[in-house]
């Protein structure tokens, strides 16, 4: 009975340490994951606000698919409203390596995917059209999209990265832009159209519509891009990219002029 007892007592003292062990490790990993929501949330706060840098760090530190596209995006938006011209070059780059990391972690975000159209487009805009062709970067960005929309038809990011896709292409290829890449007008307008029915109180919208149909033909749509720009700027802002877009509406329009 003695032995017995030891044994058991053994046994126990062994199933208290495992059990110990195992609410430790439970405990750690609850922590870490609200150490990660928090962050999470912290990232997304500072991108509300326009803290991008910041937001892109945090982002990168993160190290999760989801995190990895926020943090491209900040780059991106970071570039093309602050930087100079060398420095878009730097920070898109940069980006396209988060993009890249999220698309890897998880091929199923579309996110992912959107954000690596998206700052390799940027990247071929700060680098000039040629040089963006000759890099395979217009296709690659489309064929980004173009997987983002199969993983989820109704994105309204996706259908508003395609509409402006098109048309930068018909802009910088003219009358060779369907021969080409299959870029049109009409395709241009119909994922604009498109974004606009699955997100229509937003001002980005409003503003991507006008720019794209003033790239296509700036004489030809003056007047419908005019009516966006008006409508954009009546729009609520709710964030710090809805600021910066109602600027560029608001001086956008200002060149437009009276007619």
């Amino acid at each position: 009975m003695q032995l017995c007892g030891k044994g058991t007592s053994k046994v126990n003292s062994m199933m208290g340490v495992a059990l110990q062990t195992c609410v430790a490790i439970a405990y750690a990993l609850l922590l870490s994951g609200a150490a990660g929501a928090q962050s999470m949330k912290e990232m997304r706060a500072a991108y509300v606000e326009g803290r991008f840098v910041e937001a892109a760090e945090l982002g990168a530190a993160l190290k999760t698919s989801e995190s990895y596209a926020l943090a491209a995006q900040s780059l991106a938006m970071q570039g093309y409203f602050f930087a100079g011209q060398e420095e878009k070059k730097v920070l898109f780059q940069r980006g396209i390596e988060l993009a890249e990391e999220a698309v890897r972690l998880d091929a199923a975000n579309p996110e992912a995917h959107i954000q690596l159209a998206h700052t390799r487009g940027r990247y071929g805009q700060a680098i000039g059209f040629l040089q963006a062709v000759a890099g395979g970067y217009a296709t690659r960005v489309r064929e980004s999209v173009e997987e983002a929309l199969r993983l989820d038809p109704d994105m309204p990011g996706a259908h508003l990265s395609m509409a402006t896709w098109h048309a930068e292409i018909v802009n910088a290829a003219g009358g060779m832009a369907g021969f080409l890449y299959g870029a049109t007008a009409e395709k241009a307008r119909r994922h604009y159209d498109r974004t606009f029915e699955l997100m229509p109180d937003a001002k980005v919208a409003c503003v991507e519509y006008a720019f794209g149909l003033l790239l296509m033909d700036g004489e030809r749509n003056r007047e419908e891009a005019r009516r966006l720009l008006e409508l954009a700027i009546k729009k609520s802002a709710n964030d710090a990219v809805d600021r910066l877009y109602h600027e560029q509406a608001v001086a956008r329009l200002a060149a437009l002029g009276d007619g």
